[in-house]
């Protein structure tokens, strides 16, 4: 039986030994740069998890599978620090900011078609399925993010909007490594859509969790600023929700002006307080939990043993009840 350990211990194993292509090194470089600054591995962990549930040893090219996600989600972080202009994530230079932004471009596309490369390791007989769920969460997450670059331009966004934007940007990934970990072990079709719509309703709770954390976090266990969301006026569940309950002081409160320490302080004090006193911070806990809950609700339909089950609970407190 694959134990949890075995699943920690593997996921460590394949992002310390990871390889790419060694030359041209100014291609290849910012791919080993981004793979070493780290990250939760979210998603790897959950398409081993989601095998393990079938399975008593890693085979099938799972491994390379779960491989593939990460790198894949690695690519769209390149991505989208250019588009942000974002010059920190996880605590260092972004690769735009550390080489510039069309070697970012560049290295962000072959380390897309990298991680498709380590998708095409599965065994064959489940390959064409693998390859078009994958190619249907490529489309998403393009999809999502052209859909929040296009919320930055409104001022007001409807909530049914943003929870599809990031169902599509954010969901849809999770969605799928449990899908593609079930898809590689043999699993039901029936378990395999569980686990998707499982991952997908865990990707809901996680995305608001970090609109959340974001002002209501702690600065020295979230590992950012907080308030970035607020400063930058970004469309987050929590910004949407006030909006809806007090359109006028939402709106007045996005005009404060930024951009000074003291003005920075101002804005984020006065909008944090906004938040609470119309109940926002409550609002998006309870949410939070409804979406929990819908994830669990498919696990409990699964047809494997409740030990197994206690897998994917233990995955999902874990990634909803995380403080960064």
């Amino acid at each position: 039986m694959i134990t949890e350990a075995n699943i920690e211990e593997t996921v460590k194993d394949l992002f310390r030994d990871i390889q790419f292509t060694a030359q041209p090194s100014g291609l290849y470089d910012p791919l080993r740069y981004m793979i070493s600054i780290g990250g939760k591995r979210i998603r790897p962990r959950l398409c081993l998890t989601a095998y393990a549930l079938y399975k008593d040893a890693f085979a099938d090219g799972v491994c390379d599978a779960a491989t593939a996600l990460e790198v894949f989600h690695s690519f769209t972080l390149i991505h989208d620090d250019i588009m942000d202009n974002a010059p920190i994530r996880r605590g260092v230079d972004t690769v735009w900011k550390k080489w510039d932004a069309n070697t970012a471009v560049l290295s962000g596309d072959v380390m897309c078609l990298d991680s498709y490369c380590r998708l095409a390791s599965v065994r064959p007989d489940v390959l064409p399925s693998a390859l078009k769920l994958f190619n249907v969460m490529t489309v998403g997450v393009c999809e999502g993010q052209q859909f929040d670059m296009d919320f930055e331009s409104l001022q007001q966004v409807p909530m049914e909007d943003y929870i599809k934007m990031i169902g599509l940007k954010t969901s849809i990934l999770i969605a799928t490594s449990a899908k593609l970990g079930a898809l590689v072990a043999g699993a039901p079709e029936r378990d395999c859509d569980l686990l998707f719509n499982f991952g997908f309703n865990l990707g809901l709770a996680f995305q608001i969790e970090d609109d959340y954390l974001d002002t209501f976090g702690d600065v020295k266990v979230f590992g950012k600023a907080i308030g970035g969301d607020i400063l930058n006026n970004k469309k987050t569940w929590l910004m949407i929700r006030a909006m809806e309950l007090d359109a006028d002081a939402m709106k007045k409160a996005m005009a404060m002006p930024s951009g000074s320490p003291e003005a920075d302080a101002a804005k984020i004090a006065h909008v944090t307080q906004l938040y609470r006193s119309l109940g926002v911070d409550a609002m998006a806990k309870e949410e939070i939990q409804r979406y929990y809950r819908e994830a669990m609700a498919q696990v409990e339909q699964l047809s494997v043993s409740s030990l197994k089950k206690e897998y994917l609970a233990r995955y999902a407190a874990k990634l909803v009840g995380r403080s960064k």
